[in-house]
């Protein structure tokens, strides 16, 4: 696996992005129906455009694999295609993203408690809790920083 931080953001790298979201959330995130991630996918495209630090996973091939966004020292998207989790992918993101980013904050859905016994794993705590998601939806988001 190699990880570096995205300089241009194709077209083409967007739409792989894209269907990594897809998939992994379809794969992690039980509570949304296909409904509501039908929903949601339409904005993803922008929210890759418009993160201020992209950066992407990619396989030997130079196929990516997974990817994080990362805004000031706040993890705001991490996600892994299905077929490359529980390999070590998303530690290796997470540290990248603690040393080149200073990453130590991250907001993640209560109803997803496989992400929650990541972050704590990687040394995140619970420090508050939101009971609508940021775009108001009923999904709490647990907000939660790195304790060294």
């Amino acid at each position: 696996m190699t990880i570096f931080t995205v300089q241009e953001r194709t077209e083409t790298l967007i739409g792989q992005l894209c269907l990594i979201w897809k998939e992994s959330v379809k794969a992690t995130h039980f509570f949304l129906s296909d409904e509501e991630i039908e929903g949601i996918a339409p904005y993803v495209p922008t929210a890759l455009k418009e993160i201020p630090r992209l950066v992407v996973a990619v396989d030997d091939r130079t196929e990516p694999c997974g990817f994080m966004g990362i805004d000031g020292g706040r993890l705001e998207m991490l996600f892994i295609h299905p077929k490359n989790r529980g390999c070590g992918l998303g530690k290796q993101l997470i540290l990248y993203g603690i040393e080149h980013f200073s990453v130590n904050e991250v907001g993640v859905n209560e109803q997803n408690p496989q992400a929650k016994g990541f972050y704590e794993h990687m040394g995140f705590q619970v420090y508050g809790r939101s009971e609508m998601d940021e775009q108001g939806n009923p999904y709490p988001i647990l907000y939660m920083k790195l304790v060294q």
